[in-house]
């Protein structure tokens, strides 16, 4: 009887625990959880595109300087874009 119960109660917890999770993933370092809804998901997607963005815009711009030291007619371009989050302003460097 005991088994039974015992049995009974890891079974009810095991599954609870399964409903409660947003996303469970199976890989090479074992199963995880991610207990996030889709909405922050999205955000942290958002948030990590947006680091790429800027990363890529540090580098061409630290290219685009070293390209100026060489040549002199370079002029600045700013774009804004509208995103969930907010509005993001990329500037580069055009030269001609």
């Amino acid at each position: 009887m005991k088994l039974v119960l015992s049995t009974l109660a890891i079974g009810l917890l095991l599954g609870s625990a399964g409903v409660s999770a947003q996303s469970l993933s199976v890989g090479p370092d074992g199963v995880t959880v991610d207990p996030r809804g889709p909405r922050e998901r999205a955000i942290d997607r958002d948030i990590r595109r947006e680091e790429r963005w800027r990363e890529r815009d540090r580098y061409e711009r630290r290219r685009d300087w070293r390209a100026e030291r060489d040549r002199g007619d370079c002029r600045t371009v700013t774009e804004t874009r509208e995103t969930p989050r907010g509005e993001v302003r990329r500037t580069t460097r055009v030269c001609d």
